[in-house]
């Protein structure tokens, strides 16, 4: 009931008249922004403690929002997921044995890890089961059918699926659905035979470098291309996968292999097609059939959600944060991005923050259909403030001066080790939306956004010029 209250209060609130703004501050703040370049749009709205508007520029105004988008989802896992603070228990991979096959079972873990120095979620606790339980397998089989096959998002810039952005998602990851590559700068190229290169790159005299790469959608062949120089260091570049269920079959194959287990078959995945039953549109909301539970040979337990909300927000991990869309969309539903929706939904009702104000094709950002106001983000940011989870939630922010990617930013302003929030980056597109102590010490809660930014230029500086300025006033 009064959590109901609560949300009905702060909708009362956003529907009332605001005050007069300071004009002086105002006009101040639109100086600042005007230094940005032209063509530039701006929305932005920053409020006290008691959410009095204490400057607003096209508040209600839909903005792309580029990994602002990682806010919303992130706040969704907390007030949805059962708990964030202990073991993860029902998200680590596990293994089982089909007759002679053997199935590696993704659960939507993002931190597994297949690396020679693993410590934790270990790919390799699950190959020694199996070594300790036979000496000889058919197919190794990935299974990613958990969640939907949904490995892209809508509204996905296609020129991002071979990147590390743009890697597939799947209940079944590894390694970050990345593969490192290395280039010598005998122009060489060293990666695990999972690709085979089509190398270009030639060696020129000195140190600067230019490599770049391409993968045909669902393709097995990487094409390098550029100059690395002589007197250079070696290139490493990280390239996503696009199929990461068959990643880690084919890496458990490797690593069951070298445990001195005979794999007899071949490498193999199983998805689930998405389908129709997916959407909670035409479900009608009703719960989704589920298979019944399968025994299994060995299951990880990795360390809590809340240590990888803390990385997903920090660095910006589109990855991280695209499973923990498919985690809660599948609390009450099937898995799938629809279901996710809906979640994200629940939660910005709560929030109080006008539909309007919102809507997402995404978990991370990477999707151009997303769109956020200045003032959705700014109360879905107060009623975070209000929850017993708020304060953790908050520390996964980046800090101005300090961390993760605003460690460059704000260093030596008013705002230095004073403005916790998350960053936003993508074409055409800058975002910061969180809180800020202003100069009396106050917490302040903003959200700004700029759009249209012309190619090959930033509004990053404008934004962060009106911040200070309007912490310095109050």
């Amino acid at each position: 009931m009064l959590k109901g209250a609560f949300a009905t209060v702060l909708a009362l609130a956003a529907a009332m008249p605001a005050p007069a703004q300071d004009a002086g501050l105002r006009s101040q703040v639109e100086a600042a922004l005007a230094t940005a370049p032209a063509g530039t749009r701006f929305g932005l709205m920053v409020v006290d403690e008691n959410g009095r508007e204490i400057v607003a520029i096209d508040p209600d105004q839909r903005f792309i929002p580029a990994s602002n988008t990682k806010m919303f989802t992130t706040a969704t896992a907390w007030a949805t997921l059962p708990d964030m603070t202990g073991p993860d228990t029902s998200g680590g991979a596990a293994v089982r044995l089909e007759g002679r096959d053997v199935v590696l079972v993704g659960n939507g873990d993002a931190r597994l890890s297949s690396a020679d120095d693993c410590v934790t979620d270990c790919l390799a606790t699950l190959a020694d089961a199996v070594a300790a339980k036979t000496r000889v397998v058919g197919d190794v089989i990935g299974d990613d059918t958990l969640f939907p096959d949904e490995r892209w998002s809508p509204g996905m810039s296609w020129n991002n699926i071979p990147t590390r952005s743009g890697t597939g998602i799947s209940a079944l990851t590894l390694d970050d659905n990345e593969l490192a590559v290395t280039v010598g700068t005998d122009g060489k190229a060293t990666l695990p035979a999972y690709y085979t290169v089509e190398n270009r790159v030639t060696v020129v005299p000195g140190t600067k470098s230019d490599i770049g790469f391409d993968r045909a959608p669902n393709g097995y062949v990487l094409r390098l291309t550029g100059t690395i120089g002589a007197d250079a260091r070696p290139e490493r570049l990280r390239v996503g996968i696009d199929d990461p269920a068959r990643y880690a079959a084919w890496r458990f194959g490797e690593m069951l292999r070298a445990r001195g287990v005979r794999v007899t078959g071949k490498i193999d995945v199983r998805h689930r097609a998405l389908m129709p039953a997916d959407d909670p549109a035409v479900r009608r909301n009703a719960p989704p059939a589920r298979p019944p539970a399968v025994p299994v040979l060995a299951k990880l337990t990795p360390p809590p959600l809340a240590d990888d909300v803390m990385l997903t927000n920090k660095v910006s991990q589109n990855l991280h944060a695209e499973l923990f869309l498919r985690r809660v969309a599948l609390v009450a539903g099937s898995g799938s991005i629809a279901d996710g929706q809906v979640a994200v939904r629940g939660v910005m009702a709560k929030a109080g923050a006008p539909r309007a104000s919102f809507d997402f094709s995404d978990g991370s950002g990477m999707s151009s259909y997303n769109r956020v106001a200045p003032r959705g983000a700014v109360a879905l940011l107060r009623w975070i403030a209000t929850q017993p989870w708020g304060a953790a939630w908050r520390a996964t922010l980046p800090v101005g001066g300090v961390d993760g990617t605003l460690a460059r930013r704000f260093a030596g302003t008013i705002l230095d080790r004073k403005l916790f929030a998350k960053t936003g980056s993508l074409n055409a597109t800058s975002a910061l939306s969180g809180y800020m102590i202003a100069a009396s010490g106050r917490t302040l809660t903003f959200s700004v956004y700029a759009n249209d930014i012309p190619d090959g230029t930033s509004a990053t500086k404008a934004m962060d010029a009106a911040l200070v300025l309007i912490a310095a006033a109050n």
